[in-house]
């Protein structure tokens, strides 16, 4: 049934099985944002420096800065979305995989009954993230790209006399032009997610 079925019948990506597995735990959830951010071991946020003291004894700093002129505290959250929040690394990597991997978004009543946190929290954590997406510097698209466009709105048989008349022209008049930019070397990743454009 599923091969008869318009489109592709299986994509590739992580499963919300998989997900739990990459994630059974706070400090795994925290070892892999360490790994992607930290790739080549802690430095500053502030300045940039990798001589850092780590394991400080602080309530939720981890690291201090040793070339820092006040020798400023710092943690794997500093300079993050995540940054000043009491939730766990598991909560926060379980909500971007449901805010990326949701067609049609995500509200902060669901995030709150899926991650078992308050909807304000939510609320915060949602908002964070999508300011986080947006205010994004770096390319949008790394390799050749698939560009498609399309009209989409009512045929104009099925509108009224009235709302006929209205329309001066022919073909796209009328109609909404939607584009789609498809990242063919990243497709499979977050940076595939298809950039839709919308002109009226």
């Amino acid at each position: 049934m599923a091969h008869s079925a318009p489109g592709k019948h299986h994509r590739k990506g992580l499963s919300l099985v998989k997900l739990t597995q990459m994630f059974p735990t706070d400090e795994a959830a925290r070892e892999w944002f360490e790994s992607v951010r930290w790739a080549n071991g802690p430095y500053c946020p502030h300045c940039g420096s990798t001589n850092v003291q780590a394991g400080i004894k602080h309530r939720s700093m981890t690291h201090r800065c040793r070339d820092c002129p006040k020798r400023r505290m710092f943690s794997l959250k500093t300079g993050t979305a995540m940054e000043g929040s009491k939730l766990g690394y598991r909560v926060w990597a379980i909500a971007i995989y449901l805010l990326a991997t949701n067609l049609k978004g995500v509200s902060s009543m669901k995030l709150h009954r899926d991650l078992d946190i308050c909807q304000k929290s939510a609320w915060y954590l949602a908002h964070r993230l999508r300011e986080g997406w947006k205010n994004d510097s770096r390319a949008m698209f790394s390799g050749p790209v698939e560009v498609d466009e399309t009209f989409v709105g009512g045929k104009r048989k099925n509108m009224s006399n009235a709302k006929r008349k209205e329309l001066k022209g022919r073909g796209a008049v009328g109609k909404v032009a939607v584009a789609g930019v498809k990242d063919r070397k990243t497709k499979d990743g977050l940076n595939g997610l298809i950039y839709a454009i919308h002109k009226s």
